[in-house]
C-alpha cells in the first residue's frame, strides 16, 4: 500500500502541538524574514501561487521517489521536465526566477532533468557564440527542438581543463573540424542527460590549426538524429550507470571517432579560426570557461538550501521527538530542549542564512561581473573566478557536513529514506566535486590571493575582496566585552586579521621555499597546507562583509 501513496496525502495532517508551541515562541517576524529571503513581500506572494499551481496539478503527482526503479526515477523526471516546460509556456511564465519556482516545485526534492540545457548549454551558447550562431542556436534552445548539454569532463581529466584530450582538428580543405577522442581517458565522462536524452552537447576540445595547438574551445556538435534520436555515425555513447544520487539524470559518456561538424560550429565570439586557418586569439584565455563559473556561483546559494531543507527536518524532528529525562519522574523532555542538540543544529541553521544571502551577492556580482566583460572590461575576471572557486568549495564542504551531522541528529530515523536525508545528502555531496574539485578549487582562490599579496607588498592599493591588504589591519582584537562580539564591526576587523595573518604566511611559506632553491612548482606544492588554509579564509570574508 505504502508504493501507491502520493506526494501530496500527508497535507492533511494536522499541526503537531510541540511544532505550534515552539513557533508561538518566536522572538522575531518570521514573516518579514520571509520577505527578505524572496526579496520583498510581492515576491513572496508571486512564489507561494507558482506552487500553489504545481501542488494542485494533478499532472505533477506520482508514488514516491523511494518505491521507483532507477528507469521509472528516470521517465518520470523527464516527463515532469517536459510538462513543466509546456505549462510554463501556457502559463506566460517567462521570468528567470519564476521559472526556477515552478520547476523547483514541480521536482520537489530531485534536482530537475534538462537542467544543464537551460542552464550551462544556453549560457555557452548565449556569451560565447557572436550574433549570427546565436541567432541560428538560441531560438532552437529556447524552443527545445534541440536538447543540449555541456560535455567537458573526461574520463582522466576533469578539473584541469588544460589536459584535456579531445581534439578538434581544422580541415581547411573542407571547412569543417574533425573531433576525434584518441584515447581512451579522453571519453566525455558524466554530462548530464548525455546517456538517452540529449540531441546535441557544446563540447570542450583541444583546437589544433595549422598543426599547432592553441587550447581548450567550446564547438556545437550534434549528437543524435533528430528523425529517430539515433547515434550519428562517429558518435559512441550511452549512459555511465547508477551513482550514489541523481537516479533520475542519465549522466552519459561520449566517444567521438574523427567526427566532423561544420566550420561555423566552433563558439566565435572571442575567437576563431579563419577560412585558411589562421588562428584569432580571444583578450583572455579563460573566457573559456565562464559556463563553469556561472555554475559555481549558483552552487553558493544552493548549499544554503540544502542546508535549510536539513535544518528543518532535524530541528522540526527534534521538537516532535521526546527522549530520556532530565528530572527524575517528570515527562519526557523534547530532544531540542537539550544543550548538546542545540549546539549541533542550531549553528547550521544559521551558516544556512549566511549561505542563502551570500549566494544572493554572489548572483549580483556574476551578473555584474558578465555585463562588463560583455563590454570589454576583463579586469574582473581574476576577482570573479577566484571569488566564485572559494565560495564555491568551502560552502559545499561545510553543506555535506552539516547536512550529516543533521542526519546523525535524527537519530536512527535519520537513516530512513522517509526522513528525506538519503536523497537530501545523495544531491548534496557531488558539489564538492564537480564544477570543479573543491581542493583545487582553493588552491586556485590560493593563487589569486598571493598574486595580490605581491601587489600589497609592492605598495598597490587594492579593491575588491583583497583590499584588506592594503589596510592597516590591527595585530590584536579590539574588543574588550562580550557586547563586541555581537558587533558586525568587530567581526569584520577580526576577520580582516586572521585573513591578513594566514595570507602573510602562506606567501611566507613559498619564499622560504623559493630561498632554499626550489622550483617554483615545487614550493608550492610544499605550502599547500598554508595555502589551503588562507584561501578557506577568502570565502568566510565574502559571506560576512
Amino acid at each position: 500500500m505504502a508504493s501507491n501513496l502520493t506526494l501530496s496525502s500527508s497535507y492533511n495532517a494536522k499541526m503537531n502541538p510541540d511544532i505550534q508551541n515552539e513557533r508561538n515562541k518566536a522572538t522575531f517576524d518570521y514573516i518579514n524574514l520571509t520577505y527578505l529571503i524572496d526579496g520583498s513581500k510581492e515576491k513572496t506572494e508571486r512564489r507561494r501561487y507558482i506552487q500553489s499551481l504545481v501542488e494542485n496539478d494533478p499532472d505533477f503527482q506520482h508514488k514516491p521517489l523511494a518505491f521507483m526503479t532507477r528507469e521509472e526515477r528516470y521517465s518520470n523526471s523527464i516527463r515532469k521536465a517536459i510538462l513543466a516546460v509546456k505549462k510554463m509556456d501556457a502559463l506566460g511564465l517567462n521570468d528567470p526566477w519564476e521559472m526556477e519556482i515552478y520547476k523547483g516545485a514541480a521536482n520537489r526534492s530531485e534536482d530537475p532533468s534538462l537542467t544543464l540545457h537551460a542552464s550551462m548549454f544556453l549560457h555557452a551558447i548565449i556569451n560565447q557564440m557572436d550574433t549570427d550562431q546565436q541567432a541560428k542556436w538560441s531560438e532552437q534552445t529556447f524552443g527545445y527542438t534541440i536538447i543540449g548539454t555541456y560535455a567537458q569532463t573526461e574520463m582522466g581529466h576533469g578539473t584541469h581543463l588544460r589536459g584535456l584530450e579531445t581534439t578538434a582538428t581544422f580541415d581547411p580543405k573542407t571547412n569543417e573540424f574533425v573531433l576525434h577522442s584518441p584515447t581512451l581517458s579522453s571519453i566525455k565522462w558524466w554530462p548530464g542527460n548525455l546517456g538517452k536524452t540529449v540531441t546535441h552537447a557544446a563540447v570542450a576540445a583541444q583546437l589544433y590549426s595549422q598543426g599547432k595547438c592553441h587550447g581548450v574551445h567550446m564547438f556545437m556538435v550534434q549528437l543524435r538524429s533528430l528523425e529517430d534520436h539515433q547515434p550519428l555515425p562517429g558518435i559512441e555513447l550511452g549512459d555511465i550507470g547508477p551513482k550514489l544520487g541523481y537516479s533520475n539524470i542519465d549522466n552519459g559518456f561520449l566517444r567521438l571517432k574523427n567526427y566532423r561538424i561544420p566550420y561555423d560550429n566552433m563558439f566565435m565570439k572571442y575567437s576563431k579560426v579563419q577560412r585558411d586557418g589562421t588562428y584569432v586569439k580571444p583578450p583572455r584565455a579563460k573566457l573559456t570557461y565562464g559556463s563553469m563559473v556561472l555554475i559555481r556561483s549558483f552552487i553558493v546559494g544552493s548549499m544554503g538550501a540544502q542546508l535549510a531543507k536539513g535544518a528543518t527536518i532535524s530541528i522540526r524532528y527534534s521538537a516532535v521527538r521526546r527522549q530520556s529525562e532530565m528530572e527524575l519522574g517528570a515527562q519526557e523532555p523534547q530532544v531540542l530542549d537539550f544543550q548538546s542538540q542545540q549546539l549541533k543544529l542550531l549553528p547550521y541553521l544559521a551558516t544556512a542564512y549566511a549561505f542563502i544571502f551570500a549566494g544572493k551577492k554572489m548572483k549580483d556580482t556574476y551578473i555584474q561581473s558578465s555585463n562588463a566583460i560583455s563590454e570589454g572590461d576583463f579586469s574582473v575576471m581574476p576577482e570573479l573566478h577566484a571569488t566564485s572557486a572559494g565560495l564555491k568549495a568551502f560552502t559545499s564542504w561545510v553543506a555535506n557536513e552539516g547536512l550529516e551531522i543533521q542526519r546523525m541528529s535524527c537519530g536512527g530515523h535519520g537513516y530512513s529514506q522517509a526522513s528525506g536525508f538519503p536523497e537530501l545528502y545523495a544531491t548534496t555531496v557531488p558539489a564538492c566535486t564537480y564544477e570543479g574539485e573543491n581542493t583545487v578549487m582553493m588552491l586556485q582562490t590560493a593563487r589569486f590571493l598571493m598574486k595580490c599579496m605581491t601587489r600589497a607588498s609592492n605598495g598597490e592599493k587594492l579593491h575588491g575582496a583583497c583590499s584588506y591588504m592594503s589596510e592597516r589591519v590591527p595585530s590584536r582584537s579590539q574588543a574588550s566585552s562580550l557586547e563586541h562580539f555581537l558587533n558586525n564591526n568587530f567581526i569584520i576587523q577580526a576577520y580582516k586579521h586572521r585573513a591578513y595573518r594566514m595570507a602573510t604566511a602562506a606567501a611566507m611559506s613559498v619564499q622560504e621555499q623559493l630561498k632554499k632553491d626550489k622550483p617554483h612548482h615545487e614550493a608550492w606544492n610544499n605550502s599547500h597546507f598554508h595555502l589551503l588554509k588562507a584561501s578557506e579564509v577568502m570565502p568566510l570574508k565574502c559571506i560576512y562583509f
